[in-house]
């Protein structure tokens, strides 16, 4: 009973705070995070009401399993972004700047962090520096495109920044699965030069071949299925197996194979909707289900977040470098791209600026570093701490770029009406 009264009371404190977030042109993202705060061991849980949020870190990381799900489906949605006929319609520019900008923004951070180690060699570790580095490297995609079509912005900017926002989160998992490999190795006691080079590659090629392989799978059983409830049932399937086969780890001597959940469950979508023909339909669908579950992952992942950290002043210091430098490699590292592409003047001036909201993916990797013990803690803290201000700014600062760039039209007056066919079951 407690268990299921908390995951109501986070439902509901999320709900709650997405109206005043709509009504201030806040994102429901940060509302979401908010509610966890307000009714974490911190806040309303310091109360000591079973059930009434809550009380401890531990009862937050108690309900992780509904974590590693949102996590799958996180990834499921973008992979959707992935067609090929959206993939041939990229274009060099975007596939450029959308790896440029993401690895720019690694090394900006991961330079930064890995000076900062040398300050303060208690407060930071070189893995801890790498890990938030791989972090830095992913954009969200939900408060940008958000924010392009509330204001209904079309333009050259715009032309460019919508695919490189699902290109970006892609870049960002490999890289993000490349520097957690290297990151454990690093806070073994003993150093594997083989295991730090190649289970890193062994994870992203064994995470590809096991989301292909479900992807392939659940398409082919797609096709035996009418009923529009049963082909969504079968998706949420597909993503949950893939999140839970994602946990194994096969030891083969000195390497292992482990999966990576997100690479996985992102492939296993791309798979999926590039061969089966009414994939738009279940992902319609899909995103609709999945709605609650995320609002739990928010609230939850807000509930985690250990306000104890900021007493450390050292603390406190490493996430605004993480924040500074994370702004200054998407703007940069978009702006010299954006240069060796030879893009128009607006988009090299105000691309980079509509790339700094981060939220799910983020949180997703931080959520995947428990293996780091204390380091992921405090970087699971720090990248939270991130998310409240670029989920603050972000958008504001995303909105102001595309109206400089004069492709910001007003979202006329007045509400659509919707229209709701009727549903077979």
């Amino acid at each position: 009973m407690q268990v299921l009264l908390a995951i109501s009371v986070a439902l509901a404190a999320g709900l709650a705070l997405s109206r005043p977030a709509k009504k201030l042109n806040i994102p429901a993202v940060t509302a979401y995070l908010v509610a966890g705060i307000l009714i974490g061991p911190f806040c309303i849980g310091r109360i000591g009401v079973p059930g009434l949020g809550f009380n401890t870190l531990a009862e937050a990381d108690a309900l992780g399993v509904l974590s590693d799900v949102a996590l799958g489906f996180i990834a499921f949605a973008i992979g959707n972004e992935f067609r090929m006929k959206d993939i041939k319609a990229i274009g060099k520019q975007a596939a450029v700047i959308g790896i440029f900008q993401a690895v720019t923004a690694t090394l900006f951070v991961d330079a930064a962090l890995i000076a900062l180690h040398f300050i303060f060699p208690s407060k930071i570790s070189v893995s801890m520096a790498i890990t938030l580095g791989a972090i830095a490297s992913a954009t969200a995609p939900a408060a940008t495109l958000m924010v392009v079509r509330q204001y209904k912005a079309k333009g050259k900017v715009t032309g460019l920044l919508l695919p490189i926002v699902a290109l970006d989160d892609a870049v960002g998992l490999v890289v993000f699965s490349v520097s957690l490999g290297i990151a454990k190795a690093l806070g073994s006691p003993e150093i594997d030069v083989l295991s730090v080079a190649v289970n890193p590659v062994i994870e992203i090629l064994a995470s590809l071949l096991l989301g292909s392989a479900i992807g392939a799978a659940f398409s082919l059983c797609e096709r035996f299925f009418e009923s529009r409830s049963k082909r969504l049932a079968l998706a949420v399937t597909a993503v949950i197996m893939t999140v839970a086969l994602s946990q194994l780890v096969i030891p083969i001597g000195r390497l292992e194979i482990g999966f990576s959940p997100l690479l996985a469950c992102m492939m296993l979508s791309t798979v999926f909707c590039n061969i089966c023909p009414f994939s738009p339909e279940i992902m319609d669908r899909l995103d609709r289900w999945t709605a609650p579950l995320f609002i739990l992952f928010f609230v939850i992942s807000g509930a985690e977040l250990d306000l104890t950290v900021f007493s450390d002043l050292a603390i406190v210091l490493i996430g605004i470098v993480y924040i500074l430098f994370r702004s200054a490699g998407k703007y940069f590292g978009a702006r010299w791209s954006s240069d060796m592409t030879h893009c128009d003047a607006n988009v090299r001036k105000y691309l980079g600026l509509t790339l700094l909201p981060q939220a799910g993916v983020a949180l997703g990797m931080a959520n995947s570093v428990e293996m780091l013990g204390a380091d992921g803690a405090i970087i699971k803290n720090i990248v939270l701490f991130g998310v409240l201000i670029y989920e603050l700014a972000g958008p504001v600062i995303t909105k102001a770029a595309l109206e400089k760039a004069g492709e910001i039209t007003r979202k006329p007056e007045g509400k659509t009406a919707r229209k709701n066919p009727p549903q077979s079951v």
